[in-house]
């Protein structure tokens, strides 16, 4: 305790519980952060389209969550979980990634309908000297496993 010559005492604040409660709101939101951008590769030169725009929220559609980025380069190969995949291992990739959502949704203790399909939109990243057939053939894949809900992406002539 220190004193001074009037006889008063001073307090001073413990900040070490503050800065470790500071710290740990950090890390938190670090963690939640949604890196919504490592879905893209920049290997994938997309297409120009002059109609083009930026995708809007619909009322009532699933959350950014809700999306299986297919990022597709020029040789028709599939760029996914860091690594490049032939169309054989893209489709067993593909049905894996149905197969977890199947089961998310069984857990969740929610119901698919048959006819809609899953609730998840395939977002169908190709490159712009992709051969059609290569995209076909994934697109089909994701049919054949029950997607339902496509985007295709291009740039816009503006950028």
């Amino acid at each position: 305790m220190s004193a001074s010559v009037s006889g008063e005492i001073k307090a001073e604040p413990n900040l070490t519980p503050l800065l470790d409660v500071v710290f740990q709101l950090i890390t938190f939101f670090m963690l939640c952060i949604n890196f919504s951008q490592e879905n893209f590769d920049s290997r994938v030169r997309l297409p120009v389209s002059g109609s083009a725009k930026p995708v809007e929220a619909e009322s009532g559609s699933g959350s950014p969550e809700d999306r299986l980025v297919l990022n597709i380069d020029r040789q028709g190969h599939l760029l996914m979980l860091g690594k490049t995949m032939g169309i054989e291992d893209a489709i067993k990739q593909i049905k894996t990634e149905a197969k977890l959502i199947k089961e998310n949704f069984e857990i969740a203790g929610k119901k698919i309908d048959p006819a809609k399909g899953l609730p998840t939109t395939v977002v169908v990243r190709g490159d712009r000297d992709t051969h059609f057939t290569e995209l076909f053939q994934l697109i089909t894949a994701c049919q054949a496993n029950g997607f339902r809900r496509f985007e295709f992406k291009a740039m816009s002539s503006g950028e």
